[in-house]
């Protein structure tokens, strides 16, 4: 038995630390979960080993979809599932992968159920996926939840691709950008610097500012760079903190550009898990449960669980979210028309397959929106350095003519 150290968060978002003495980090992860604490990292003590907790570096989400994809089609063939996890098991190409399935098949031939088998791998499986896996085996429909759980993280990949790809170009050119200038600041400002010196004449306000601040970036340029460091770590530490992340998550939704976006891919994604869900047969107090975990936001989750407490006591969810104001009146009265249908699961899925649209149609109008204000913006950056940094020739021209 080794003894770890482990970070959690528990519902209400505190940060939890301590220690636990277990035979691995899959059992320290399983007894954190059992208290409804949700594992950020775990350290192995003796070897110093420290191990990130999300779905892993070695399993990715494609990994995940093939397996769901190849045993959905065995099961329907008729196989048996040790059969499938064997066979899955033997063709896995990642080693890392290839221990867990052979791990399942063998919690399986011990009796154990294939959800509870796959629980014990949180790190690879997590509770969305275990949840859905439950619901099949209990209605005899695995091979039906299997497909629904391989096409339900492929549409969640597509969307994440669709939000990094609005985001790469701007963080892109803001980084440019500020290389440009720290490199001109620091070595193409001094040559300047030292012409305008043998003038003997003062220099334009515009000059001396830049002039100015390439003197300071130079003289402090390890504080300033220190200076990033401590702010972007105290800002995660301060966003870790009930009330931080409540205040940037509610920030990030309220931006001018960027928060339209975040709001769609919030809907389209709570839709989508819960549409999913319920349609699987998962109950819907269950189901709101995970949703809120997987949402990203703390704002949003808010919204998610007061929908919940609302269910719990005979009510519906269309009433908590509509009062979050963070949901649409059109998803918000379309929620509201599926509960009074008894069709929550068709309506959830075409609001998904809607916003999933809307979407790309706003990465698609951002990307060219953003591309003429990024150069305007670099271009007036670099030009106005170099402009400033001319004047006192331009001025010393028109003094000698």
């Amino acid at each position: 038995m080794a003894v770890f150290k482990w970070e959690g968060k528990t519902r209400t978002g505190t940060i939890r630390k301590g220690k636990m003495e277990a035979p691995d980090n899959q059992s320290v992860v399983a007894a954190l979960r059992k208290q409804q604490i949700m594992p950020i990292r775990v350290r192995s003590q003796a070897k110093g080993l420290q191990i990130k907790l999300p779905i892993g570096n070695t399993v990715g989400e494609k990994d995940i979809v093939v397996f769901t994809r190849q045993l959905a089609t065995m099961i329907d063939a008729g196989l048996p599932l040790v059969q499938c996890l064997e066979i899955l098991g033997a063709q896995a190409e990642k080693a890392k992968f290839k221990e867990v399935i052979i791990s399942v098949k063998e919690d399986v031939e011990k009796g154990s159920t294939f959800a509870e088998a796959l629980e014990r791998h949180p790190l690879v499986f997590n509770e969305l996926f275990t949840h859905l896996i439950m619901a099949g085996e209990v209605g005899g429909l695995l091979d039906v939840i299997l497909n629904r759980l391989s096409s339900y993280i492929e549409k969640a990949m597509k969307l994440k691709k669709r939000v990094k790809s609005a985001m790469v170009y701007p963080a892109a050119i803001v980084g440019v950008s500020v290389l440009v200038v720290v490199v001109l600041l620091v070595f193409v400002i001094p040559v300047f610097q030292r012409m305008f010196a043998d003038f003997g004449a003062a220099l334009p306000a515009p000059t001396q500012m830049v002039v100015s601040l390439s003197e300071f970036l130079r003289g402090n340029i390890l504080f300033v760079i220190a200076g990033v460091i401590v702010a972007a770590y105290l800002l995660k530490r301060f966003y870790r903190t009930e009330k931080g992340r409540m205040m940037i998550d509610r920030i990030f939704l309220r931006l001018p550009v960027f928060g339209d976006l975040i709001r769609k891919v919030a809907v389209a994604r709570f839709t989508r898990t819960l549409g999913t869900l319920v349609s699987s047969g998962v109950p819907i107090l269950d189901g709101l449960n995970i949703t809120a975990k997987a949402s990203g936001n703390r704002v949003i989750e808010d919204a998610i669980k007061k929908a919940r407490v609302s269910i719990s006591e005979g009510k519906t969810i269309a009433g908590p979210l509509g009062e979050s104001e963070v949901f649409p009146p059109m998803v918000i009265q379309m929620i509201s028309v599926g509960e009074t249908t008894g069709a929550l699961d068709s309506m959830l899925s075409k609001i998904a397959d809607f916003y999933d649209e809307e979407v790309d149609n706003t990465v698609g109008a951002l990307t060219s929106l953003l591309e003429p204000m990024m150069m305007v913006f670099l271009g007036l950056l670099i030009g106005g350095l170099m402009v400033a940094m001319y004047l006192p020739i331009f001025k010393m021209a028109s003094v000698i003519s």
